[in-house]
């Protein structure tokens, strides 16, 4: 797990190395642990290293192949890269124990048909130095990142936006992606960033540059292509899945520990560790509250009290929350939608505080088994549309048993109206956005989350495009504090599978994940079998907006001369808006932190 990064001038002038290990130096966070630059002529590649598969020299990147021909930056891990690498021995000498030499050779060896062969995270670049060509790649559904620039005559391309930002003469925000998060509440469903002309190299694709500015991105991965060829036909079938996908995650040079939250997913590793591998002496990780604060699951992560040795926690409060803020702006690159992210974000510095570079985690089950409430309003139109009837009514019933709510019925109803109704209601919540930044994304949107016709639907528009910025939120937390997160859950053999299975599998008497629940059945604490809310990284920043060490600073942004003029924000109707929620009216922390998040981003990136 590394940082990479690179200049390539298309006016063949030579590249300046100091421009290089300053695009390094921007990402130095994701790899302490050593760094290298390969310049020839037109072509610059820089590499910072996290060291986590053979911690000695012969990791070192970029990394070049015996006969110096290639040359490859590396970020993230191909898990898989042991059964690679006995396929190719027959053919090439290897003199490491990287995977980072496994996909090189690889390359040599298949092309690009090399990608489909990988099971892991991803995003690299290899250098040919006889064709003076090179060739970019990322992963199937975009858990590593890579983002570039191109102006009149250099592509710019790194792990993350921050490397790339010194280059930019003119550097603009992206009015149409503010809109979008701001009125949406969506960020990276489409290739664009909040800066004007950053763009990201789209997930399951690939390029090859030559000697011209228009390169094509193709695609190596479809995921629609893949879906209801192959499934799961029993509990077992997933089990072995999900046993050998964290068996590979659990390759590793140095310790490797568990983020754990209470909910079924984080659990379901935390348990096979357990059960199924015999291990306990391992860290877990945690972030808890104090008992009966909205967001506390300490009840169910206590459920693993007497089976893992090394549990650690940390404790979010308003305190924290303003000592690290700005630090987390900065870390996140563009805005974020509330402050789950804000709560991974202090995990991963407790990670870092106990000296562990490798964590697993549950990103990406919620997207597989229906994991948030709304999926139930999706589940239960498609049956209306089946005219499934009796499964409706046995659902529904089945429903009230287990859920003391009915929030799925705002998401119900919005489905069932036209595009130009559900944008109306969306804009009339959104009264302190001054209404000439706003784009006219939002149909677009609104076709790609807010219009399925069933629950399958729904999941595949959420790996489309809603996913990518929660594993966006992953990378950049995780790697801030010099840390490899894994996700056993986005092994492309399960997704491909649980997205195919019946939706009466996902959902069923009332609960969601049932596939998932029942599959972990044998191995979980019966609490956390048992319960169906979920809360993720739910946080009670409510209260955290309505304490004094907080105020002051919320209405100094609110009230300051550059929030107004921005032009974003009406800034009397932001005012308005916290008053009403001091008062406890309503809950409007979400609201109060877009307008802090974008407020604090304009300052850091662009005054």
């Amino acid at each position: 797990m590394c940082g990479i990064c690179g200049i390539i001038n298309f006016n063949n002038k030579p590249v300046d190395e100091i421009s290089i290990r300053e695009m390094m130096q921007k990402l130095k966070h994701r790899g302490p642990d050593d760094d290298g630059v390969f310049i020839n002529g037109r072509v610059g590649l820089g590499f910072v290293r996290l060291s986590i598969l053979d911690l000695s020299s012969a990791g070192h990147q970029p990394m070049k192949s015996r006969d110096s021909r290639y040359i490859i930056v590396f970020n993230g891990e191909v898990y898989n890269y042991i059964e690679i690498r006995d396929e190719l021995r027959d053919e090439f000498i290897f003199i490491s124990g990287t995977d980072t030499e496994v996909v090189l050779y690889s390359y040599i060896k298949w092309g690009e048909a090399c990608l489909d062969r990988f099971n892991g995270m991803f995003a690299f670049v290899i250098y040919d130095t006889m064709k003076n060509s090179l060739f970019l790649a990322r992963d199937r559904f975009g858990v590593k990142p890579m983002y570039y620039f191109v102006n009149n005559q250099t592509l710019y391309f790194a792990s993350e936006i921050k490397a790339i930002l010194p280059f930019i003469q003119d550097l603009k925000p992206n009015l149409s992606c503010v809109s979008d998060y701001l009125v949406t509440n969506r960020t990276d469903h489409n290739n664009n960033t909040f800066f004007d002309k950053v763009q990201k190299f789209p997930k399951g694709s690939y390029a090859y540059i030559n000697s011209s500015l228009d390169f094509n991105i193709k695609k190596w991965y479809n995921l629609k292509e893949k879906l209801f060829k192959e499934t799961y036909n029993d509990f077992i079938e997933f089990q072995e899945d999900f046993y050998d996908s964290i068996k590979l995650r659990l390759r590793s040079d140095v310790d490797v520990g568990v983020c754990i939250s209470g909910g079924l997913d984080s659990s379901s590793i935390a348990s096979t560790i357990i059960h199924k591998f015999n291990k306990k002496d391992f860290y877990s990780f945690s972030a808890v509250y104090n008992e009966g604060d909205y967001g506390d699951e300490s009840e169910f992560i206590n459920e693993y009290s007497k089976q893992i040795t090394k549990m650690k926690y940390c404790k979010p409060n308003s305190e924290i929350f303003l000592e690290n803020v700005e630090d987390f702006v900065y870390t996140l690159t563009e805005p974020v939608g509330g402050l789950g992210p804000f709560i991974q974000y202090l995990v991963m510095k407790l990670v870092n505080e106990h000296k562990i570079k490798v964590v697993l985690n549950g990103q990406g089950a919620d997207e597989q088994f229906a994991g948030y409430d709304y999926f139930y309003a999706s589940y239960f139109l498609g049956l209306v549309k089946k005219m499934k009837f009796g499964v409706l009514l046995r659902e529904l019933y089945a429903y009230q048993r287990y859920n003391k709510n009915y929030n799925y019925l705002s998401h119900y109803l919005l489905y069932l109206f036209p595009a130009e109704i559900k944008k109306h209601f969306i804009l009339k919540r959104n009264k302190y956005v001054v209404r000439n930044i706003l784009s006219d994304n939002e149909s677009n949107i609104l076709s790609q989350l807010y219009s399925p016709n069933n629950l399958s639907d729904s999941l595949y528009q959420h790996f489309e495009y809603k996913l990518e910025h929660l594993l966006k939120w992953e990378d950049l937390n995780s790697m801030r504090f010099g840390i490899e997160s894994r996700l056993p859950f986005m092994d492309y053999r399960i997704i491909e599978k649980v997205l195919s299975l019946p939706e009466t599998q996902i959902i069923k008497k009332g609960k969601r994940k049932y596939f998932l629940r029942e599959s972990m059945k044998p191995i979980l604490p019966v609490k956390i079998y048992n319960r169906n809310h979920k809360l993720g990284f739910d946080n009670p920043s409510a209260e955290w907006f309505r304490e004094d060490k907080l105020k002051l600073y919320v209405l100094n942004i609110l009230n300051s001369k550059t929030l107004h003029e921005r032009g974003v924000f009406k800034q009397d109707v932001c005012v308005d808006l916290y008053n009403r929620h001091l008062l406890r009216e309503n809950d409007y922390s979400k609201e109060i932190w877009k307008i802090i998040n974008l407020e604090l981003w304009f300052r850091k990136f662009f005054d």
